[in-house]
């Protein structure tokens, strides 16, 4: 195991080692992680850097975690057990039902501290929500250099960029290490391994109206602008232009975009880019985005051990995310096609009402797509059909947004109170409510967003 020195310190340094130590203790630890790609980054820095150190951790990964989880491993007798990327706001139940369990949380929502050991920025003045990623603080804990790259990925799949703070002092540790190498580039998925019109007609984190799903178009706009895709009989990628060739395409990218009245921001197609030397070279594990994506796609796909095998470098493990990865993309296309036709404004906020038609498990994505196709001046809320009755709820906000005092996750947990359960980040937030508490959330939200607003932040 490669170790890297303190970064870090304080009180949060000492509360990383105090983990570390609880950590070491364990014989037969699970690891509980959200299915998202920072969960599954948490989640394989800690299996991965367990078993290593000749631990036996195992591994589950789940949606959500709530009381009806957390009774399930009181039930299933498990007394070693590490959260991560959740924990935090669930401490009470935690220390009540797995009182004669020995438990860790690695979190970076907001949360109080409690009797149960947590190591989470919120806690030592530094932000969950920018600064530092669940996969941040699993790798801040066990410190293995194998896995820097997967602090990286945890961040930019928790939309932490541009990467400051701690993230940042991550970062130049990874690119003193070797593991990571950033660049400015445009940030769309498929830098190193798409060829060029895939590479736009596939685009969807920015979204690109009038490109993104139709390959002809984009055929036809790489002729306008003079980019040449095939060199001899090889299809040119991304990465195979010149730099006079990439400023073109810049240029005819703000040029189409400027024509269909998109309100993408510069900084959301140009900005700093992360390669990962030390992954197979051409494949999504190479980028830090399309790796981040990757995982989403096996985690809202249901095969989250598969995200978690890719991690920890299981042999076969990347060839089978791929189809994942596919049918992931291709989701989110048919959802925001949807999406740009069905949102409305509620004043306070942006709706979409996608029940029944975009899966609850990307819902929150595609809300975050749209602000490549509306305005940017309020929230966006999105409804899906969940599971016994209940809707899921995702929200999403702009950087500029919760500046000027936007909370999703308070805004959410306060709607949510006493109808169902709600929170998380101030930028993107969740939650569950029963289908016949709607009308009486929206009311709630939108109040909760407009008195928001109206405080100083």
């Amino acid at each position: 195991m490669v170790m890297f020195l303190s970064m870090f310190e304080g009180k949060f340094e000492e509360r990383c080692k105090e983990a570390l130590a609880l950590a070491k203790r364990m014989r037969h630890p699970i690891v509980i992680n959200h299915y998202d790609c920072d969960g599954l980054c948490a989640g394989g820095i800690i299996t991965g850097s367990l078993r290593k150190l000749g631990i036996r951790a195992r591994n589950r990964t789940v949606r959500k975690l709530g009381e009806e989880e957390i009774r399930l491993l009181a039930k299933e007798n498990e007394k070693e057990i590490i959260f991560a990327d959740f924990g935090g706001a669930m401490g009470e139940a935690i220390e009540s039902e797995l009182a004669d369990s020995s438990v860790l949380i690695i979190d970076h929502h907001q949360a109080k501290d409690g009797k149960i050991l947590q190591v989470n920025p919120h806690l030592f003045g530094m932000s969950g929500d920018f600064e530092m990623s669940a996969a941040g603080a699993a790798y801040s804990v066990f410190r293995d250099d194998d896995f820097a790259h997967l602090a990286i990925v945890g961040a930019i799949g928790d939309m932490q960029e541009p990467l400051t703070g701690a993230n940042r002092k991550i970062l130049e540790h990874a690119e003193k290490t070797g593991a990571v190498k950033s660049g400015t580039e445009l940030r769309f998925f498929g830098r190193n391994s798409r060829p060029l019109a895939q590479f736009l007609s596939y685009a969807s984190e920015p979204y690109l109206p009038g490109l993104t799903g139709d390959t002809d178009a984009c055929h036809a706009f790489l002729k306008g602008i003079g980019i040449e895709e095939k060199k001899g009989e090889k299809w040119r990628s991304y990465s195979d232009l010149s730099k006079e060739e990439k400023r073109i395409l810049v240029d005819g990218l703000v040029d189409h975009l400027f024509a269909h009245s998109s309100r993408i921001p510069l900084d959301e197609l140009i900005g700093e880019v992360f390669d990962l030397p030390r992954q197979p070279v051409g494949t999504p594990l190479s980028d830090a985005k399309e790796f981040s994506t990757l995982l989403n796609a096996c985690g809202r796909q249901g095969k989250p051990e598969i995200g978690i095998a890719v991690c920890i470098g299981e042999e076969g493990a990347q060839e089978e995310s791929q189809a994942l990865l596919r049918k992931h993309r291709q989701a989110l296309r048919e959802g925001i096609a949807y999406a740009e036709n069905s949102t409305e404004d509620f004043g306070e906020f942006y709706f979409l009402d996608a029940r029944g038609v975009i899966d609850d498990g990307i819902v929150g994505v595609v809300a975050g797509m749209l602000y490549g196709v509306i305005r940017r001046d309020k929230p966006i809320l999105a409804f899906a059909l969940y599971e016994k009755g209940e809707i899921k709820i995702s929200s999403r906000a702009t950087k500029k947004l919760v500046r000027d005092g936007i909370n999703l996750g308070a805004t959410l947990a306060e709607a949510c109170a006493g109808i169902g359960v709600g929170g998380g980040h101030s930028i993107a937030a969740g939650a569950q409510v029963k289908e016949d508490k709607i009308n009486e959330f929206l009311l709630a939200f939108g109040e909760g967003v407009g008195k928001s607003k109206s405080e100083p932040a």
